[in-house]
């Protein structure tokens, strides 16, 4: 077996032979060496020094704890320096004294909770009423309590409008950052909002959390408007092209309704004019209002009428002489299409085939049609027979009595008081009668009248107390409307 040896051969030099005979022999004197490593260790030493007192020494010009800084002048006088112009000659310049400057440095940092958040405006949140829903189940969805209800629903007689609430109406609400109600608002009409609101004097660290309520009106602008017309075909028709709405053309009719009947009486060629008010809100329109004077010319004869609201708040058209346009009965108790048989003292029966007088008259209309009652009274009969069907017979005062026969349905009891113009039944066909219609009678004093040419009595007429006013207010509204007439005329012939 061959051996090896595996002792490393270091033979390589870290300098090459004759390195040595190049240095001086001063070099590598061993007083030289000594000398240089001490020069080198001193050297040390003194930049170790100056380092440390850069580090660790606070400029006494600066103090910490304040943030202030002042600048001050040094002990030593400052050496003038020269200074070079341009035309590079060298002057000499003194130097002012040096100024003391204190700089107030605050801190930027805030302790937590110290600066309350920016009080930015919350938006309304809304919550739509349900069918079946109350206050107590609307709190529950939007997160608030059952005595929070209690709270708000017994807060005042304002506040208990919200015992109401309808399918459909909306709930606005304001909640804080906690989740705690802030404020509600529930508009009850065009006019009338509710607010309820945390009250400014609310505690919330001692659990008292008041509020208080408040309706806020909005004013309704009333405007005067003028309308007028020429009747070609029906009232209701001439009054649309005109430009007024069916409530208005409903209401100008019954206006006038004691002293023109709209369906035998109006002829083509007739006129209205109409002096009556808009309702804005905000500047936006919001319907209309009523009318305040108003024009008819049936068949060459002038009716005119204003209305007027009284001491008692009690509004009523009147002529203006101060004669009431309402009438102590209706010349027609329904909206008939036509008259099917006039008040006769012989007429032949379609049923019984045989002559007898006919002491009423018979207005046709379809089976449901409103009858209204005449004028105020008190009812003495209402039942039905053979003859008659079902009937109503009204006393009114001045010994007239009025009677309504063949109705479907009757909408009154005996013993009842009506007024004027009260739905009292409905038209249809029972007893003896071969169409729907209602056959309507009048009597004075038990002596039957014919209706339709009988002289109605007058309802009471203005009350001296109140003439002044009217005078004047009847005066200027007539006026106004005999103007804006005047001036709708003077345009039209211009065209």
């Amino acid at each position: 077996m061959i051996k090896h040896d595996y002792k490393p051969q270091n033979n390589k030099r870290f300098f090459d032979k004759g390195f040595f005979d190049h240095i001086p022999a001063w070099a590598t004197h061993p007083f030289m060496i000594i000398s240089m490593a001490l020069l080198i260790m001193a050297l040390a030493f003194l930049l170790s020094d100056e380092n440390t007192a850069e580090d660790n020494t606070v400029p006494d010009y600066a103090d910490v704890e304040t943030g202030e800084i002042t600048i001050q002048a040094p002990d030593k006088e400052i050496e003038q320096s020269p200074v070079v112009d341009v035309n590079h000659k060298i002057k000499d310049i003194d130097y002012s004294d040096p100024i003391d400057i204190p700089l107030q440095l605050e801190s930027t940092l805030i302790a937590e909770g110290e600066l309350e958040p920016l009080d930015i405006e919350r938006k309304w949140k809304t919550e739509t009423v349900k069918k079946g829903d109350n206050l107590s189940l609307i709190f529950k969805r939007i997160g608030l309590s059952a005595q929070m209800v209690h709270k708000i629903i017994n807060l005042d007689k304002n506040a208990g409008r919200l015992k109401k609430l309808k399918p459909g109406e909306i709930l606005h609400y304001q909640l804080n950052n906690k989740g705690q109600l802030e404020a509600i608002k529930y508009i009850i009409d065009l006019q009338k909002t509710l607010f309820i609101e945390k009250s400014l004097a609310d505690d919330t660290s001692i659990g008292n959390n008041s509020y208080t309520s408040r309706i806020a009106n909005k004013t309704i602008e009333y405007r005067t408007a003028y309308v007028d017309g020429v009747i070609t075909d029906s009232l209701y028709m001439s009054g649309k092209r005109a430009g007024l709405s069916d409530t208005l053309v409903v209401n100008l009719a019954n206006i006038f309704d004691w002293d023109i009947d709209f369906i035998l009486d109006i002829r083509s060629g007739d006129s209205f004019s109409v002096l009556y008010q808009e309702k804005y809100l905000d500047g936006e329109k919001i319907g209309n209002g009523d009318i305040i004077a108003a024009e008819f010319i049936n068949q060459g004869d002038s009716y005119q009428a204003v209305r007027y609201t009284d001491s008692n708040n009690v509004s009523n058209y009147y002529t203006p002489q101060g004669l009431s346009m309402r009438k102590a009965f209706l010349r027609a108790p329904i909206k008939f299409s036509y008259i099917s048989s006039g008040f006769k003292p012989r007429r032949f029966h379609p049923i019984l085939k045989r002559w007898k007088a006919h002491r009423g008259i018979d207005y046709r209309a379809n089976t449901g049609t409103p009858i209204r009652a005449a004028g105020d009274g008190k009812v003495t009969h209402s039942t039905s027979n053979k003859y008659n069907g079902k009937y109503v017979f009204i006393q009114h005062g001045q010994g007239i009595v009025t009677k309504y026969l063949h109705m479907s349905r009757r909408a009154v009891s005996r013993g009842k008081r009506v007024k004027q113009g009260q739905v009292i039944g409905y038209v249809g066909a029972t007893g003896l009668a071969e169409a729907p219609h209602l056959h309507y009678e009048f009597l004075v004093n038990g002596v039957h009248r014919n209706p339709r040419t009988v002289k109605l009595p007058k309802a009471e007429p203005i009350s001296k107390k109140e003439r002044t006013a009217f005078a004047a207010n009847s005066s200027e509204l007539i006026n106004q409307l005999m103007s804006r007439k005047q001036i709708q005329s003077n345009s039209q012939v211009a065209k």
